[in-house]
């Protein structure tokens, strides 16, 4: 329930960033197209690869809900991580490879452009300022009061906001410094900077969604507390293996391979287990799938 409540929220920061750039990104791509400015056609692709982006995050929220089935016995929580995943992907070509082509194409023909055009795409990239750094405090106030810095939808909202607000200061530097020594090299500079950025971001974002779907364990405070539960337990001799991946942001599979002291039948040896598994899943409900692996410790 307490998840189904963050996702809410998740949803509503997702689709309150969506929303701003697709109006952010009509706003850029005219403006940008009226002035003849590199860096506010470069921050137009940015903000359509945000807008696609986000597009993806709404069906990773929903998608990563859907219950286990035959193909699927633990369920779809990496869906989000897929996802994320091809959200990073598109940072990358739309964003980060189109700023870059903006920028040398700059700087290789030397565009003409008016001076009444660029303040206008001073004004647009203004407001984008304001819509952007309003997307963002929305969503890094829900990220300080849910602590969901492991949403990979989340942080991704968060890491497009942050290079938004980036790209947008210097596509402002970039006309501005155009506007008042009439060198091309700024504007194009600050067009090769957003692609640079976009690309780092997209880096990031990629890399982090890889580990996860291949298969990640948990954190060290989590692995190490469920090593101290099982060697707590007083039938346990030895804790021989520990291995765990998560499956999603509340779903993680834990499987140990245990000895027990000599002298239980395999009815208590049963009710070990059972008590085990329960005892682990109650202290972290994240820990939805555990297995036991029991064998004997060797006699003296």
């Amino acid at each position: 329930m307490k998840r189904n409540h963050s996702d809410a929220k998740t949803r509503v920061t997702v689709l309150v960033a969506l929303a701003a750039n697709l109006v952010i990104a009509v706003a850029k791509a005219v403006g940008g197209l009226a002035a003849g400015s590199p860096a506010l056609l470069s921050e137009a692709a940015h903000s359509v690869a945000d807008s696609t982006n986000e597009v993806f995050l709404l069906i990773a929220l929903r998608r990563s809900h859907l219950p286990p089935d035959t193909r699927h016995p633990f369920g779809y929580g990496k869906e989000r991580y897929f996802w994320a995943l091809l959200a990073a992907v598109g940072i990358f070509v739309m964003g980060g490879c189109f700023s870059f082509y903006q920028g040398l194409h700059a700087l290789a023909t030397n565009p003409q452009e008016s001076h009444k055009g660029y303040v206008a795409g001073l004004a647009v990239l203004f407001v984008a300022l304001l819509a952007e750094g309003g997307s963002l405090l929305r969503a890094l106030h829900q990220m300080r009061k849910e602590k969901g810095a492991r949403d990979p939808a989340l942080r991704t909202v968060i890491a497009e906001d942050s290079t938004a607000v980036l790209g947008v200061v210097l596509a402002m530097a970039g006309m501005a410094l155009h506007l008042i020594t009439g060198q091309v090299v700024w504007e194009a500079s600050a067009s090769l900077a957003i692609g640079a950025l976009l690309v780092y971001i997209a880096y990031r974002l990629g890399r982090e969604a890889r580990d996860r779907l291949i298969g990640e364990a948990v954190d060290p405070e989590l692995s190490g507390g469920i090593r101290e539960l099982l060697d707590d337990q007083e039938e346990i001799h030895r804790v021989a293996a520990l291995l765990t991946m998560r499956l999603g942001l509340d779903s993680t599979l834990v499987a140990a391979r245990v000895d027990l002291t000599p002298g239980f039948d395999s009815e208590e040896v049963e009710l070990i287990c059972v008590r085990i598994k329960r005892q682990i899943r109650e202290t972290w409900p994240e820990a939805d799938h555990v297995f036991l692996d029991i064998t004997e410790a060797p006699g003296d």
